[in-house]
């Protein structure tokens, strides 16, 4: 029984716990979208690769100081900025 017992809130823990190590890897997983995308940008503005590297920067920052929801804001914005560059868009 308290094996059982045991089991069961090592579940509870584990699931409980999976959000947050889902948000930590959804912001790395955005870092390394925007590492790869710019690697591979054709010549651009340097205003804009200006603004998505203050954009990363202040990213990894925020996951550093352990502020993952706002690393994933950021990062997702520099991530839109760089898909409106590959569809011809405006950057803004």
């Amino acid at each position: 029984m308290k094996r059982t017992a045991l089991a069961g809130l090592f579940v509870c823990a584990a699931m409980l716990a999976s959000p947050v190590f889902a948000a930590e890897d959804l912001c790395q997983i955005n870092l390394q979208k925007i590492n790869d995308a710019v690697a591979t940008l054709n010549a651009t503005s340097e205003n804009t690769k200006d603004d998505i590297n203050a954009l990363v920067e202040k990213a990894k920052g925020e996951q550093a100081a352990g502020k993952t929801e706002d690393c994933i804001a950021t990062s997702t914005l520099a991530l839109q900025k760089l898909q409106n560059l590959t569809k011809g868009g405006d950057d803004k």
